[in-house]
């Protein structure tokens, strides 16, 4: 499965917030076997976000979008991936019992507060979408098509995601290592791997510590028998987690 990330907002682009949803999201999408080919952020632009998600809905197996939900003018990414999809933006009604119970629960808590909302600012999606509860929060995320919208707070966004994980089951699989050498050392040995396993690689250096070596792919027999000859090929020496580098590190010191 080819999943795209699209994250929302225009404090992203400005650097007001760190965009911590798409290094979580790709991590976590990858874990579950997906393949994350995109990853684009964009700004509260209507018309911006509509033709990402048109392109891309056509073009990957899942759009997952972050961002831009909720009650204030710039939260327009639920209209702008109803034009998207051409879909008329409707109010849900299991999503406006959603956010009522939600609205009177935090008023039983704090009656001291002064709401005064529109149910469907938090409430209206694309035409027949599939609504996804948003239990830390107010607004519910949505599934249109193959295209998700999850709320851009990370505490809202991530047990939402959570509760449609197994959504992005592949077969995509990866095997780890870490070499007690820069990632030159092994260069060699890594395109060499590459071109007689057909797998991925990526080293990825840390200065200061280990370099972490991954190999990815589909075919986890070919994964082990390409991690197998990697480990016989190279000539410094390899470790199963950075722990046990610096353990060796600590020992011939």
């Amino acid at each position: 499965m080819h999943v795209a990330i699209l994250t929302v907002g225009n404090e992203l682009l400005a650097g007001d917030i760190e965009n911590t949803n798409a290094t979580w999201l790709a991590r976590r999408l990858t874990e579950e076997g997906a393949t994350v080919a995109r990853i684009q952020t964009v700004p509260d632009d209507h018309d911006v976000i509509a033709g990402v998600v048109s392109e891309w809905s056509a073009s990957f197996d899942a759009v997952v979008v972050t961002g831009g939900l909720g009650g204030t003018p710039d939260d327009i990414t639920m209209e702008a991936v109803a034009a998207g999809l051409g879909r008329e933006f409707v109010l849900v009604d299991d999503a406006a019992e959603r956010v009522e119970a939600t609205i009177d629960a935090i008023l039983e808590r704090r009656p001291d507060i002064d709401f005064d909302l529109d149910v469907a600012w938090y409430a209206s999606m694309p035409e027949g979408a599939e609504v996804l509860p948003n239990d830390e929060g107010l607004a519910p995320g949505c599934r249109a098509g193959n295209v998700y919208v999850l709320p851009g707070i990370p505490t809202e966004m991530k047990p939402m995601f959570e509760t449609i994980a197994e959504r992005f089951a592949g077969e995509r699989a990866s095997r780890e290592v870490y070499a007690d050498a820069p990632e030159g050392a092994v260069a060699r040995e890594l395109g060499a791997v590459a071109t007689n396993f057909g797998v991925d690689v990526g080293s990825y250096p840390n200065r200061g510590g280990p370099t972490r070596i991954k190999l990815s792919g589909a075919d986890p027999v070919v994964l082990d028998d390409a991690m197998a000859w990697f480990r016989e090929k190279t000539t410094v020496n390899l470790y199963e987690s950075e722990r046990a580098v610096e353990d060796a590190r600590e020992e011939s010191e």
